[in-house]
C-alpha cells in the first residue's frame, strides 16, 4: 500500500453530533480547519472533543527506531538506560516479545487556573470517565480503542501509516513518518522506552515531584518536522524529556512539547504551543517486568500572535488520570490482519497535503 495523503482535522459543532460527520470531513479544506479549530479549543461546548483530540491518542515525537548514530552525547545516556533496563527487567524479554495487550481506565477534565475540573457550563467538579484497550505488535503495529463519555476514538498503525477515527471526523491519516503511540511510553512498554532513549541527549539532573532524576532529551529532526508541515502550518519543534529516577532507575516523568506556526495567505501568523507533562506511578511486576499501572497527565495549550483578540495569549488546560487494569505479553491469536487501516482511510479521502491536527499530533 502506497503512502496515504493525510486529511484535515475539522471538528464540528456539538449540535452536529448526530449528523453523518464522516462524509462531512472528507471534503473539508485546510482553511476551514483553521477557522473551526480555534473555536473548538476555546469553546466550552466542545470540551469532550478537545479532550479526546489532545489526550486520547497522541503520538510520540520520534520513531521507535531513530536512524541516528551513537555519539559522545548519546553515549552519556547509556548508563541511565542500563539502569532503567536493570530496574524494569526488560532486557530478559528482548527478542521474545511479539505483542503487548493492555486495558485501563481514564478520567479526563478541562481545568481552570486553580487546577479544578471545569464543566461545559463553567462549573467546577465535572470530569469525563472512560476506558481503553490497546494492542501492540513489534515493532510498529499498534491499535487503541478509547471510549469516554458518549464518544469512541480508535487509532492505529500498520507500520506504514498511522490513522485515527473519531465520530466527528471519520477516519484520517497522520502526516509524516510512522511514530509510536505516546501512551505506550507512559511506562507500559519498557522495551520501547529503553530502545528510544538509548539515543537521547543527556541534559543533567533535576528534582521533579520530590524525586531526584536524570534528564534525557529527544527531538524530532528537521526532516520529520518538514514532512509534518505544509505551506500553511509549519511544525517548528517537537521535543520530549524523560526523567529517570536516580534511586530506582525507573522512568517517573515524561514531558513533551511542540510548537506550530499557522499562517494563511494574507493573514498574521498564529502560534500554537502544546506541552504535555506526565507523572508515571505504581510500577508492578508483570511476567517478570516492571510496568507502570497508574499516572497523571496535564496539558497546557497556548495560542499567541500579534492579531489575537483579546490581546495576549489564550490558554487552555486539561488533565487526565489513568489506571491499568490488565497487561500481558505475547497474547496468542493476534495477527498482522488486526492492524489493517479502515477502508475509508485507504481510498475514500481526497489527496490533501494537511497535518493530522496540530493540537493532537
Amino acid at each position: 500500500m502506497g503512502r496515504l495523503a493525510p486529511l484535515s482535522e475539522e471538528p464540528i459543532n456539538a449540535e452536529d453530533d448526530n449528523t453523518n460527520s464522516s462524509k462531512k470531513g472528507r471534503g473539508q479544506t485546510w482553511r476551514n480547519w483553521i477557522k473551526t479549530h480555534f473555536s473548538l479549543v476555546f469553546n466550552k461546548k466542545s470540551d469532550l472533543k478537545i479532550l479526546l483530540s489532545v489526550l486520547g491518542c497522541p503520538l510520540f515525537p520520534v520513531p521507535l527506531h531513530p536512524k541516528q548514530p551513537l555519539n559522545e552525547v548519546s553515549s552519556s545516556a547509556q548508563y541511565i538506560i542500563q539502569h532503567f533496563a536493570a530496574a524494569t527487567g526488560c532486557r530478559k524479554l528482548e527478542g521474545t516479545v511479539k505483542n503487548i495487550f493492555a486495558t485501563g481506565k481514564v478520567t479526563m477534565a478541562m481545568v481552570d487556573d486553580l487546577g479544578s475540573a471545569v464543566s461545559a457550563a463553567g462549573a467546577t467538579g465535572v470530569s469525563q470517565k472512560g476506558c481503553f484497550v490497546m494492542w501492540q505488535m513489534v515493532p510498529n503495529n499498534w491499535l487503541i480503542e478509547l471510549v469516554v463519555g458518549s464518544h469512541k476514538v480508535v487509532a492505529g498503525s500498520d507500520g506504514s501509516v498511522a490513522w485515527r477515527h473519531t465520530p466527528w471526523l471519520g477516519a484520517h491519516a497522520a502526516k509524516g513518518g510512522v511514530r509510536p503511540l505516546r501512551r505506550a511510553f507512559q511506562g507500559l512498554d519498557p522495551m520501547a522506552i529503553s530502545a528510544v532513549f538509548s539515543l537521547a541527549q543527556y541534559m543533567g539532573e533535576k528534582r521533579i515531584s520530590g524525586i531526584d532524576c536524570f534528564v534525557l532529551k529527544l527531538s524530532a529532526d528537521q526532516t520529520d518536522l518538514a514532512e509534518r508541515s505544509d505551506s500553511t502550518a509549519e511544525m517548528i519543534k517537537h521535543v520530549v524529556f524523560g526523567y529517570f529516577s536516580q534511586r530506582s532507575g525507573l522512568l517517573v516523568h515524561l514531558e513533551d512539547s511542540y510548537l506550530t506556526r499557522i499562517q494563511s495567505p494574507g493573514t498574521h501568523p498564529t502560534y500554537w504551543e502544546t506541552t504535555m507533562s506526565t507523572r508515571i506511578d505504581d510500577y508492578r511486576t508483570v511476567e517478570g517486568v516492571m510496568v507502570s499501572h497508574a499516572g497523571q497527565s496535564s496539558v497546557i495549550i497556548t495560542r499567541f500572535g500579534d492579531n489575537l483578540k483579546p490581546p495576549g495569549p489564550a490558554i487552555t488546560r486539561m488533565e487526565e488520570t489513568w489506571t491499568i487494569d490488565d497487561l500481558a505479553f505475547n497474547v496468542p491469536g493476534l495477527s498482522i490482519d488486526c492492524f489493517i487501516p479502515p477502508t475509508d482511510v485507504q481510498k475514500d479521502f481526497p489527496e490533501e497535503d494537511l497535518v493530522w491536527g496540530s493540537l493532537s499530533d
